[in-house]
């Protein structure tokens, strides 16, 4: 008999996980190994259990569904990480996927396909909502874009900086934030304005905040 397909359910509201874990429970060859509501809970139990996949909500308390699916890829490789959310803009979509989702879906999804992207992403099949397929697709083309994509031409590291360039602070108060060094800062901050085709920090914070990099009540 064929192994059942391990599945941990991440999820700030209760109602979604048990939700989920009703419907999957029903599927034959599904296993719901556990359940968590936040990020930091759901790294521990992928590294105790290492199922075959997590259903990763984004926006949760804590540690979020992006640094929660890099953390999840690095304590269980093995586990595919399938992103189960609201939110199809681009400041989710494309850090979600550069931090190891294999799948994007948004909770809209009707029981039977979110099965059959469970039962495709433990084959290592990705699926995508249309609207998040086109988007990926739009920048894979270099489709037309009249002002850079930092979730696309920055590194995650680079969006840190930026975001903190944006709330005002100097590139010494950075690089105590970050813990590195002034020197790699700088070196941050200039590939960042020649990345986003700028002239000065200030024109940088202004696209951050008009952006949504940061918000007002960050």
């Amino acid at each position: 008999m064929q192994d059942k397909i391990t599945v941990i359910i991440v999820d700030d509201h209760s109602i979604v996980r048990q939700g989920v874990r009703a419907f999957l429970s029903i599927q034959p060859d599904v296993t719901v190994v556990g359940e968590v509501e936040s990020g930091e809970a759901a790294v521990r139990m992928a590294a105790e259990l290492v199922p075959d996949i997590v259903l990763m909500d984004l926006l949760m308390p804590g540690m979020g569904g992006v640094e929660a699916t890099r953390q999840v890829k690095q304590v269980s490789p093995h586990t595919q990480v399938i992103v189960l959310t609201s939110y199809h803009e681009d400041e989710h979509i494309f850090p979600a996927l550069r931090a190891g989702a294999l799948s994007y879906v948004l909770k809209e999804v009707g029981a039977d396909e979110l099965a059959e992207t469970v039962r495709k992403a433990a084959k290592g099949e990705s699926v995508l909502h249309p609207r998040v397929a086109a988007r990926v697709v739009q920048e894979i083309r270099g489709g037309k874009r009249d002002t850079p994509n930092p979730f696309i031409d920055l590194s995650d590291r680079e969006l840190d900086v930026l975001r903190l360039i944006a709330d005002g602070l100097s590139n010494a108060l950075i690089a105590e934030r970050l813990v590195i060094s002034e020197k790699t800062v700088k070196g941050h901050v200039s590939n960042i304005l020649g990345k986003l085709h700028m002239m000065d920090r200030t024109q940088a914070a202004v696209f951050a905040w008009q952006q949504g990099l940061v918000r007002k009540d960050s």
